[in-house]
Formats: structure tokens, C-alpha cells, sequence
């Protein structure tokens, strides 16, 4: 992800086509040292493509990813069929949360 943002950054800057001894410079200039082997591979598979270009190709194939919408359907039937379980749970708590504020104020009201 490093050798990527550095080589990123190169090209916003103006070079259209960072080597990778510019790469290894700016990596270099924040104290990382270059993986070779990724650094090459890297150059090689963005050579004369634009930041516009690899955004674009990036979105198209995000574009066929599926997202959300799947998991709402069984929320309404465990709702159903554990709703007087969840609705005894609920008048318990709030008995309880009553009792309590009672006690925070210790019989006093602030604006009685």
C-alpha cells in the first residue's frame, strides 16, 4: 500500500510516470525501505496508466460488488416471535430506571 500512495503522490505532483528510484525517494524521505520485488511489480503493472485511469478501472469493478439490502428480512419474525419475552424485559427495565431517578435526587426536585 506504501509503494502504491508514494507512486500516487509522484504523479499528483506532475510526474506522469514515477520510476521506482523516484518511488524508493519518497519512501526513502519518511524512513521506509522499498520492497524490490513489489516496487517492480508495481511499476510494471501501472506503467502509462494516469491516476484518472486506475480510479476509473477501480470503480468499475467495485461497481460489480454487491452491497447491503440482504439482512432484513428474518429481523421482523425474530421480532414476532420474541416479542412478549422482549416486551416483559422492557417494563422490567423501565420499573427499575424509575426507582432510580427517584433515588438520584434523594426525594427533591430541582424545580418542585
Amino acid at each position: 500500500m506504501r509503494h502504491i500512495a508514494a507512486y500516487l503522490l509522484l504523479q499528483s505532483g506532475g510526474n506522469e510516470s514515477p520510476s521506482a528510484a523516484d518511488v524508493k525517494k519518497v519512501l526513502g524521505a519518511v524512513g521506509i525501505e522499498a520492497d524490490e520485488d513489489r516496487l517492480s511489480t508495481l511499476i510494471k503493472e501501472l506503467k502509462g496508466k494516469s491516476v484518472n485511469d486506475l480510479i476509473a478501472e477501480g470503480s468499475s469493478k467495485l461497481a460489480s460488488v454487491p452491497s447491503g439490502g440482504g439482512g432484513g428480512g428474518g429481523a421482523p419474525a425474530a421480532a414476532a416471535s420474541g416479542g412478549g419475552a422482549a416486551a416483559a424485559e422492557e417494563k422490567k427495565e423501565e420499573k427499575v430506571e424509575e426507582k432510580e431517578e427517584s433515588d438520584d435526587d434523594m426525594g427533591f426536585g430541582l424545580f418542585d
